[in-house]
C-alpha cells in the first residue's frame, strides 16, 4: 500500500482496506472506477499475495481494468459470472438513506451495470463525501449521453429543473467522452428531495444512457477519517 498519504488519502486507503475484508476466496468481485476504489483493488492485490486469495474482478472502466492488471487480479466478465458476490465502488456523494451520486470519474454507466448485478455493493469514500441531501452544494448529477441526441436531450433535461455543461475533456480540447463512447454531461439540480423520482425522469429521456443516480443500490458504506472508519447499513423494511 501507498506510504506517506495525506489525510483526506489515508481515510480513503482506511476505506478501501475495510471494505476488501468482505471479499472471500473464490469470490467474483466487482471492481469499481476512482480514486478511492483504486485504495481497495490495491487491497484486494495485497491480500491476494500474502493470503493466495483466488477472485475474479469485472471491473468497471478501462482504468479499473488497468490497475486490477497491475495488482494480479484476474479478469473476468459479466457474461461469465452475471452475478457478482460483493461490488465495491467510491462515490461523489452519499445520503443517510445510502443513494448516491457517482461518475465524476465518467464511468457511471458500467458502474450501475455492476452494481445491479451484484449481492452487495460496498462504497467506501471519505467521511467528507455524507451529505444530507444529494445535491447540495450544487453539485451535479454526470449524465451520460448518446451524441446523436444530444440536441433532445439538453432541452429536455432543462425541462425538469436541470442546467446542463458538457464536461470537457483534460489535455486535448472538446468533451470527454466515456469508455461507451458516449459524452458526458454535469447537471445541476440543486437539492434533490426525491432522488428515486428524478432518475426516472431522466431515464425516460430518449437518448440518456445513465444517470449518476444511484438509488437503493447501496448495502454498505465506509466512511474513512483521520482517526476512524465509520460503518453505514442501509435500513430495509
Amino acid at each position: 500500500m501507498k506510504a506517506n498519504l495525506t489525510p483526506i488519502e489515508l481515510s480513503k486507503q482506511k476505506a478501501g482496506i475495510a471494505a476488501a475484508q468482505h471479499v472471500k476466496d473464490g469470490f467474483i468481485v466487482g471492481l469499481g472506477s476512482g480514486s478511492t476504489a483504486a485504495y481497495a483493488i490495491e487491497a484486494l492485490g495485497d491480500r491476494i499475495k500474502q493470503e493466495n486469495l483466488h477472485i475474479l474482478g469485472i471491473p468497471s472502466s478501462y482504468q479499473a481494468f488497468q490497475l486490477a492488471v497491475q495488482n494480479k487480479i484476474q479478469i473476468t466478465t459479466l457474461e461469465e459470472h452475471p452475478v457478482v458476490d460483493v461490488n465495491i465502488d467510491g462515490a461523489d456523494q452519499i445520503d443517510p438513506q445510502l443513494n448516491l451520486i457517482k461518475g465524476m470519474g465518467a464511468a457511471l454507466a458500467r458502474e450501475k451495470i455492476v452494481a445491479a448485478a451484484a449481492k452487495q455493493t460496498i462504497i467506501i469514500a471519505d467521511d467528507k463525501k455524507a451529505v444530507q441531501i444529494l445535491g447540495e452544494n450544487n453539485h451535479p448529477v454526470p449524465i451520460e449521453v448518446l451524441p446523436f441526441a444530444i440536441g433532445l436531450v439538453i432541452p429536455r433535461l432543462e425541462a425538469i429543473g436541470g442546467k446542463a455543461v458538457f464536461r470537457e475533456a483534460k489535455g486535448k480540447l472538446g468533451p470527454l467522452i466515456s469508455d461507451n463512447g458516449n459524452a458526458i454531461m454535469d447537471v445541476t439540480f440543486g437539492p434533490i428531495n426525491d432522488a428515486a423520482k428524478l432518475e426516472c425522469k431522466i431515464k425516460m429521456i430518449p437518448g440518456v444512457i445513465e444517470s449518476g443516480l444511484f438509488v437503493n443500490l447501496t448495502n454498505l458504506v465506509y466512511l474513512g477519517s483521520e482517526t476512524q472508519v465509520i460503518k453505514l447499513e442501509r435500513k430495509t423494511a
